[in-house]
């Protein structure tokens, strides 16, 4: 294993941290999927409210590709469709059967030696039948990827240090077969590119007894296990920028459809912050309800619910459901209204990047609220932003570049290397929402590049 040491980013000393110990919950009486929070895609439904569903049939698909599906996380009835405005689908619930046996589609499995075997073409193909293609996306628009065209490198992250993310060596125990599996998948799909599997430098556990299928251990702090982070301090030319990249969880889902010839539906949660009920581990539903994983009725009305890292989830009511992606649950105080005299509080007790407060000296665990304290104001170029970038970026300079509407301007100053960390706006004084600004930017660029292509 190779050593990478990432210097930038930041720590945040969050309190609510979930143990390690894993609950397994029962199968929920519904289950469902939120096609807002799958990056760029277009969703085509191919259901309707009312029709009977089983695990793994095709809920929709992508316009911009029909080959990309999503299939159900569960077997049962299409109860709602909820759509937002533009009639953008926000989630597809299923309703379980109260009694009896879920339904669930079969493919074919393949072993090792039908692995072998199989081309890439028949692999990928395979793949996207089965609506598993989502697993795999695309930097730098974190996009699900071209199957045609092989990667230059596909990334395996097996760990998050965002506040708060499944612990690698919990959702690995007892997996290493798929773990092995799952690398070999990825190395046909890469053809002649590299395959780079990485945990940070402190997961004891993982490194001894998973380290024979891993190539490097990160050193760093949050974001330095994020898959465009390893890139950028990895990469040896521009052709490397179109990498694909994979979550350890994901992988070990793609490995058991291939083995087992069925859609995953379970995947490993992590439910943590200061006003959680109970701060630990789950081993849930795919698309389980939030209310399952939280007894929302012990939390009073201050309390938001997170899904996914504190810095980069959504918010979610506490009647909603994980999302694809997710594999977090955070629940921290609003923060409410400003404070009395804040100006007299030395802060001990106060997060902040600033050394304005004591909370700088401060080496304990700090309460996290989601009050910003304060309005948006002009950038005042204190270069917070750009100290803690973990790709070596000036997030003030591409702010105003965008805000001019110069796009090779920020282009050239590096957008399309945010890691969309969100760092930067979590260290600016002005309260600018510059990582939103980067993604939106991101992903306008995206569609100027597909329909340039059309």
């Amino acid at each position: 294993m190779q050593k990478l040491t990432i210097k930038k980013g930041y720590r945040l000393r969050m309190t609510g941290v979930p143990t390690d110990t894993i609950t397994d919950l029962p199968d929920p009486a519904r289950v469902a999927l939120l096609p807002e929070h799958i990056p760029h895609i277009k969703p085509r439904l191919r259901v309707a409210e009312g029709d009977p569903v089983s695990i793994g049939s095709i809920l929709f698909e992508d316009k911009r590709d029909a080959r990309w599906i999503f299939r159900s996380p569960g077997g049962g009835t299409v109860s709602r469709i909820r759509f937002g405005p533009r009639r953008v689908i926000q989630s597809i619930v299923i309703d379980r059967p109260e009694s009896g046996e879920e339904p669930a589609e079969t493919f074919t499995a393949v072993d090792a030696q039908a692995l072998a075997d199989m081309s890439r073409e028949d692999l990928v193909a395979h793949l996207l039948e089965g609506g598993m293609w989502w697993v795999l996306r695309q930097l730098p628009f974190r996009d699900l990827p071209d199957p045609e065209t092989p990667p230059p490198m596909i990334l395996v992250g097996l760990d998050d240090r965002e506040p708060f993310q499944p612990d690698p060596a919990l959702y690995l125990d007892g997996r290493a077969d798929d773990l092995a599996f799952g690398l070999e998948v990825l190395q046909k799909l890469a053809e002649k590119g590299e395959v780079v599997a990485f945990t940070g430098h402190d997961r004891h556990t993982v490194i001894d007894r998973f380290g024979q299928h891993l190539t490097h251990v990160v050193q760093g702090i949050y974001p330095s296990e994020d898959p465009a982070t390893v890139l950028y301090h990895l990469k040896t030319g521009p052709e490397q920028n179109r990498a694909w990249y994979i979550a350890g969880q994901d992988l070990l889902a793609l490995a058991a459809f291939l083995r087992q010839g069925r859609f995953p539906i379970h995947r490993v949660v992590a439910v943590g912050g200061s006003d959680a009920p109970l701060r630990q581990h789950f081993r849930a539903r795919l698309g389980a309800p939030l209310a399952q994983l939280a007894d929302t009725k012990q939390l009073n009305g201050d309390s938001r619910l997170i899904v996914g890292g504190v810095l980069r989830g959504f918010g979610a009511p506490p009647d909603g459901f994980m999302g694809l992606y997710e594999t977090s649950l955070n629940i921290l105080p609003d923060g409410g209204p400003a404070e009395f005299l804040a100006l007299y509080d030395p802060g001990f007790k106060k997060p902040s990047y600033s050394r304005v407060f004591l909370s700088k000296i401060n080496p304990a665990q700090l309460v996290y609220t989601c009050h910003v304290q304060g309005g948006e104001r002009a950038c005042i170029s204190c270069m917070h932003c750009a100290g803690v970038c973990p790709v070596d970026l000036w997030p003030q300079m591409i702010h105003k570049a965008i805000h001019a509407g110069e796009v090779e301007e920020y282009l050239a100053l590096g957008l399309l290397d945010c890691v969309e960390c969100g760092l930067c706006s979590y260290v600016c004084p002005s309260k600018i929402e510059l990582t939103r600004g980067f993604i939106e930017a991101k992903a306008a660029y995206a569609k100027e590049l597909a329909a340039k292509s059309e």
